[in-house]
């Protein structure tokens, strides 16, 4: 039905890999079929795979305090309306913050052609910041953006609206607690003792195209094909390391990862995270949301979600991608579910993922599945 050209599903079971398998091609020319191997864009899902481990590793560490205000962390709140939020109410999405903002367009003109001092094809010290092939972009917006971050009003806190703004804060934030880049450290810490080598930022410098599954027909920001850079504009003019979105990965070893959490923060003969922090971060947090800490939860009484099947337990905890990826993990059932996919191939106006109600489907084919012996 096109809802995608293609997808990896993996399945665990009480730490077992029960299913893992790849369909369809990387486009609908089907010239490429998709491996195992392949990387998909994970969009969202690298908020919870890529500053939510280290987050939750600092304040393991006592180096982050989650009820705190995060200007704390990130000063420029302190001259703004932001001053008093914690961090506990950001990452549950309560802070009031505004879901998104669409940065791009302020380097467009009305003809869509660059403003001055944007974008240029080739690097230089000014223009650092690679969005795309020959493209790029000028150092003083990262700056811009975060002052667009601090510049926004808060209008509904402490009620639920998702945000994804303070996710573009997070390298910056967790550097300056580390004093190592995000990606390095998420790298060193976590994805190489798990074995995840292919996590991983900006993978069209570690890899060939043909091992990366495409994503959208940009005509507006980058006028192509979106192939080996990510494909949220944010982080792309982020150099397509984020918080909010640019992590690609397999399922296979994004499962890995995956696993820790479903382990209480252990894996492999070590633990990476404790039990309480892995259990606070993946709990409700606030009356009425059904957020965790960063993550998605099923729905609280009379509300709906998107994606989540009724069969989850209140215990589970997941996220999803705009790309067409999501993952969903029931410690009760110590159950995981990956699904990758590229649906925004080749426009992001294909929302057939959701109306076929495929993710709900495929959970629930979990739950009511007979089980096992090992």
């Amino acid at each position: 039905q096109q809802a995608f050209p293609g997808c990896q599903v993996l399945i665990a079971k009480e730490g077992h890999v029960i299913f893992y398998e790849s369909y369809g091609f990387h486009t609908y020319e089907q010239k490429i079929e998709v491996s195992d191997l392949d990387l998909y864009d994970l969009a969202s899902v690298t908020k919870v795979t890529a500053p939510l481990p280290i987050l939750m590793q600092m304040v393991d560490e006592a180096k982050i305090d989650l009820d705190v205000p995060m200007a704390a962390y990130w000063a420029d709140f302190h001259k703004s309306d932001k001053h008093e939020i914690s961090l506990r109410e950001v990452l549950a999405h309560q802070a009031g913050l505004p879901p998104y903002i669409t940065f791009y367009r302020k380097t467009l003109r009305p003809s869509g052609a660059f403003r001055g001092r944007t974008i240029k094809p080739f690097p230089n010290d000014k223009y650092s910041t690679e969005v795309f092939t020959r493209m790029y972009l000028h150092s003083r917006w990262r700056s811009l953006i975060y002052k667009g971050v601090k510049d926004t009003t808060l209008d509904t806190r402490g009620e639920y609206q998702y945000s994804g703004l303070s996710f573009l804060l997070y390298p910056d934030l967790l550097e300056s607690v580390t004093n190592a880049p995000m990606d390095d450290y998420l790298a060193s810490e976590f994805l190489s003792p798990l074995g995840a080598s292919r996590v991983c930022f900006n993978p069209s410098k570690r890899t060939g195209l043909e091992n990366i599954v495409p994503t959208e027909y940009d005509s507006t920001f980058r006028k192509s094909l979106v192939h080996g850079y990510v494909h949220d504009e944010n982080a792309a003019m982020l150099g397509g390391v984020s918080g909010n979105a640019g992590l690609f990965a397999n399922s296979h070893d994004l499962a890995k990862l995956l696993q820790m959490y479903l382990n209480n923060g252990y894996y492999g003969g070590r633990r990476y995270l404790s039990e309480d922090v892995i259990e606070e971060f993946s709990s409700y947090q606030y009356e009425g949301n059904r957020r965790g800490l960063g993550f998605d939860k099923p729905p609280l009484a009379g509300q709906s979600s998107s994606y989540v099947s009724t069969m989850a337990s209140d215990a589970s905890y997941g996220h999803s991608g705009f790309t067409g990826t999501f993952f969903w993990l029931d410690p009760e059932e110590e159950l995981m579910v990956v699904f990758l996919s590229n649906r925004v191939h080749p426009t992001r106006r294909n929302r057939l993922l959701y109306e076929l109600k495929i993710r709900e489907s495929l959970q629930e084919a979990c739950y009511t599945a007979k089980p096992v012996s090992w």
